[in-house]
This record gives structure tokens, sequence and C-alpha cells, in this order.
């Protein structure tokens, strides 16, 4: 009836959406960050975004109880999806754990910060560092490219990131560079595997066969 000043263009004629580029941040860069943070609980934060690979929302809200100091696991349930996150952690995490509060949260101030605000103060360090293409989020690109560059199972990393999908895991590690060893060497390694030695018999030198000729 021409009420409208202009058409309303239909889903399909709508302008593709684009995306800013993403990075992961990288450890000079994370050090940088820590070295400059004087206040000890949003240092210790940005160390388990690093050590962790949790998304900062997940990180900050963090609960002592989360923790299993027996089998050295943190568990927690991730508040986008709802799928449960399980990562054991080694000595690194450990001593970081050790200075935060041993009941309730572990970060009592960062838990009570709007995510939006976390995210103005980070920007606010990495401006000062002259540091440029990175947020919070980076913290998860940068663990899943570690994890694929050091050869870590994507299955593993598929479970510590709290994935179902098998492609979210490979989108957050597509930018990672890894060094792929010479074939040779894998081959000397599985010839190696095979040779199986021969059952001795009284008497006898020990002899050695290998699986092809068991």
């Amino acid at each position: 009836m021409s009420w409208l000043p202009w058409p309303v263009l239909p889903k399909k004629q709508w302008p593709q959406v684009r995306y800013g580029p993403k990075r992961a941040i990288s450890e000079d860069e994370h050090r940088q960050i820590v070295e400059r943070e004087h206040n000890p609980e949003r240092r210790a934060f940005y160390e388990l975004c690093w050590l962790l690979g949790g998304s900062q929302g997940d990180i900050a809200n963090l609960i002592a109880e989360d923790i299993d100091w027996r089998s050295q696991v943190v568990s927690y349930r991730r508040k986008k999806t709802q799928t449960v996150a399980l990562m054991h952690f080694g000595e690194d995490v450990a001593t970081i754990l050790r200075g935060l509060p041993q009941a309730g949260p572990l970060f009592p101030y960062l838990c009570r910060v709007r995510a939006s605000d976390r995210a103005t103060e980070f920007k606010q360090r990495c401006r000062g560092l002259g540091i440029k293409g990175v947020t919070l989020h980076s913290y998860r690109y940068a663990w899943a490219e570690r994890a694929k560059q050091c050869g870590y199972p994507e299955r593993f990393a598929q479970e510590a990131l709290g994935h179902n999908s098998k492609a979210v895991a490979r989108a957050y590690a597509r930018q990672a560079k890894v060094v792929l060893p010479p074939l040779e060497s894998f081959e000397k390694q599985a010839q190696e595997a095979t040779i199986l030695p021969f059952p001795a018999a009284a008497g006898a030198a020990p002899q050695r066969r290998t699986a092809a000729q068991s």
C-alpha cells in the first residue's frame, strides 16, 4: 500500500556479512602483556587463558571446586554451548592455581565484570604495547594452533576446547603452521617396531625374526 518509504530487501539480497580478520596471540605478545600487568588477579587470568585455551567468560568464572587436584583436572561446563570442557593440567597451571583462592571463585573481581569490560581492559593493555589484531578470544586460537603444531591429537584438542564438531576444532587451528617430518624416519621406526625375538631354545643363542617371517 506504499506505506514503506523503500522496499524491504529479501534476506538473500542483503549484503554478505564480512567479519574482520582473526588471529592467534603469539607467545611473545602474551609475555609482553603478562610482564607489564601489575594486578596479580588479572595476570593469573591471562596466564590461564594461555595455558588452558578457555574462553574469557569460562576462565573468569572458574571456581575452586572445578579443580580436581588428585587427578590434576580442570572441568567446567561452557556457558556458550553447555558442553563439558575437561582438561588435565601440568605444573605450570598448578603453580598458578596455588596462588588463587582455594574456595569459591578463582577470580573474585573478574567474575563480576561484564565480558565487554574485560575485553576493553585487555584492549587497553594491547594498545599500550602496540599490539594489534588480537582479543581475549585470540587465546583460544593460540591454544589450538599450538596443539596442532606439536602433534596433539585432534580428538584431545576437541575435548579440551569443549567442541562437539571436528570442523569447529579445525577452524580454530586453520592457520597453524606444521613442519612435516620426513617419511623415511617414520618408515624406519615402523621397520624397527616389527622386529620380534624368536623364543630361545634351551642352550641356543637368541635369534631375531621379523614380523613377516613369523
